[in-house]
């Protein structure tokens, strides 16, 4: 072998290592861009687990027709460096252009009314503004679509590029450029989880784009030999850098004014953590009234000040009277703190509450750093420092994991509160189910009582029906009742017991606690379990919610989905 064969061989094993070290890069973009596009999605179009599905499907196939495309470029080398300008300018703008886009088709129907002075009862949401709303839902995909078209390109261009440097057909080439994208997909995974889902969404966003911008100069640099017009290459990335630069230093801050134009109130505070979108509001109603607070979770209302005892006493009043004690009381979910702050009232040994996001316990426990103090001192005064009082102790984990180690320690408790988020995301699915109800079965004791947050009766029917059914296959007696929170609408609870009386015929034997600061009179608690006489007619074609079953998640989904809530009486017979 000669000194220059040598050499020939050393140059093209130090090319194949960098175009391999090139792709398996850009693989763990890729698959962050997935990730990236599927979880924003997710949380405009109501945090939906097929959102996020069809969200990955759409990039999968939008890969494999970039990967068919790619044969129509001319240059593999040209190609390649403006496929990551390209992709980089797309993965940097695209999530504030989505924000922009959702901004506007909710604030459009304002914004017309003030140009042409509509009295506020006068709306201008027709099929024009109803169009554009349907149209800005479909953007992601189309985002999404285009990112995974661009991506599927690389694969071949990097292929056709190295067999260009060996001026032959390279026998494995296809292999070792793909288990190069599979080792970095992977990579890019474990950045997602361990990285991107602490940041900012834009930020996480931008800083993918960057390595892509990096990779195109690189490649410039490295190449700009076999390369065509390299002062606008050059020109181009550096433009991109600066776009880089901008969304990186004032994106985050434009998204939170572009997401608080969402909100008919002031947003005083936003926080984006790991498992949801924490929003609060503020709406100042006139001189000497109390401002109205209120908590959106990914944009869905959660409480608001001025009517939360509503919701709250009639969750937890009811099923601790329906009790024998209440030493004992375990919450599921309730990271706000209200529902526990209603059951120290009962003045309890022991409260337990479990809730998955430890940044919502933190912000309802007043330990926030970044929240402003005076909302702080707000926050602390609605739910009274609940999170504070020493009998409290919170468990911050998935429940459906928790209540098993509740079990292996042989807890026992006399009164359970399943507050809960409503059933419109599948990952819900589970702590809606037979099992764990069976489970929570074995927490409570033989007097005990649980209830169980059950979504609107009227607005979204079955699924209240299908969680009462579902609690009475895991063994409980079982009942519903339901009231009018205003700022909700008609909503609903089931309550349960394990043995004996049924709930209803304990409370009409009891004789309430009259030292508990509560509205709710026993009368209004009786009045609560009344219900249209046909309101149960369908009840037996109604399915029981299994694990896996997604049957309430289908009836929520197909209620505010399909029919947006509509609710449609019946005449009875």
């Amino acid at each position: 072998m000669t000194a220059s064969t040598f050499s020939l061989k050393q140059k093209l094993f130090i090319h194949d290592a960098l175009l391999i070290t090139i792709m398996g890069t850009l693989a763990a973009c890729g698959l962050i861009y997935e990730y990236l596009m599927a979880h924003y999605a997710g949380r405009v179009l109501g945090a939906m687990e097929s959102t996020i599905y069809a969200m990955i499907g759409i990039m999968i196939v939008s890969m494999g027709v970039g990967a068919f495309i790619a044969k129509w470029v001319k240059c593999p080398f040209n190609g390649f460096v403006w496929l990551e300008w390209a992709i980089g300018f797309a993965g940097a703008t695209s999530i504030i252009l989505l924000s922009l886009s959702f901004s506007l088709s909710y604030t459009l129907p304002t914004y017309l009314q003030d140009i042409y002075g509509l009295h506020p009862t006068i709306t201008t949401d027709g099929e024009f503004i109803r169009g554009l709303t349907r149209f800005t839902k479909v953007l992601p995909f189309l985002a999404g679509g285009l990112l995974g078209l661009m991506i599927g390109m690389e694969i071949p261009l990097i292929a056709r590029i190295r067999e260009d440097l060996h001026g032959e057909h390279l026998e494995h080439n296809i292999g070792t450029i793909y288990g190069a994208d599979y080792i970095g997909a992977g990579v890019g995974a474990a950045i997602w989880v361990l990285v991107c889902l602490k940041l900012p969404i834009i930020i996480a966003a931008v800083s993918t784009s960057l390595v892509n911008s990096i990779v195109g100069l690189f490649f410039i640099i490295i190449y700009k030999e076999r390369l065509k017009s390299v002062g606008k290459l050059f020109i181009a990335h550096f433009v991109l850098l600066g776009i880089i630069t901008s969304l990186a230093l004032g994106g985050a801050s434009w998204m939170e004014n572009m997401q608080a134009t969402l909100f008919k109130d002031t947003v005083i505070h936003t926080k984006i953590t790991p498992y949801q979108h924490l929003t609060v509001t503020e709406r100042y109603i006139g001189k000497g009234l109390p401002k109205i607070t209120s908590l959106y979770i990914n944009g869905r209302l959660q409480f608001s000040s001025n009517d939360e005892e509503i919701y709250h006493s009639y969750l937890t009043y009811p099923a601790l009277t329906a009790s024998a004690r209440q030493d004992h009381v375990l919450v599921i979910g309730g990271g706000d703190g209200l529902a526990v702050r209603d059951i120290l009232q009962w003045n309890p040994l022991t409260v337990t509450l479990i809730d998955l996001d430890k940044e919502m316990i933190s912000m309802f426990r007043g330990d926030d750093q970044d929240m402003p103090i005076d909302l702080a001192q707000r926050i602390l005064a609605m739910n009274n420092s609940a999170f504070r009082d020493p009998r409290v102790s919170i468990v911050v984990g998935d429940a459906f994991v928790e209540v098993e180690k509740l079990l292996s320690e042989q807890k026992r408790f006399d009164t359970i509160i399943v507050d809960l988020p409503d059933p419109s995301h599948p990952d819900i699915n589970k702590v809606y189910s037979n099992f764990f109800y069976s489970r929570l079965k074995d927490l409570l004791s033989g007097d005990g009582a649980m209830v169980v947050q059950s979504t609107s009766p009227y607005h979204s029917q079955k699924a209240f029906i299908s969680v009462g059914k579902t609690v009475e296959d895991a063994g409980f007696v079982t009942e519903q009742y339901h009231t009018n929170v205003p700022t909700f609408g008609e909503w609903g609870w089931t309550i349960a017991t394990k043995i004996g009386k049924s709930p209803k015929e304990r409370l009409v034997s009891s004789e309430g606690n009259a030292a508990i600061e509560s509205n709710l009179t026993k009368e209004q608690m009786m009045a609560a379990f009344v219900f249209p006489t046909n309101f149960y007619a369908e009840k037996s074609t109604i399915a029981v919610n299994h694990l896996g079953s997604h049957a309430t998640y289908q009836y929520h989904q197909e209620a505010w989905g399909r029919h947006e809530g509509v609710f449609y009486t019946k005449r009875g017979k």
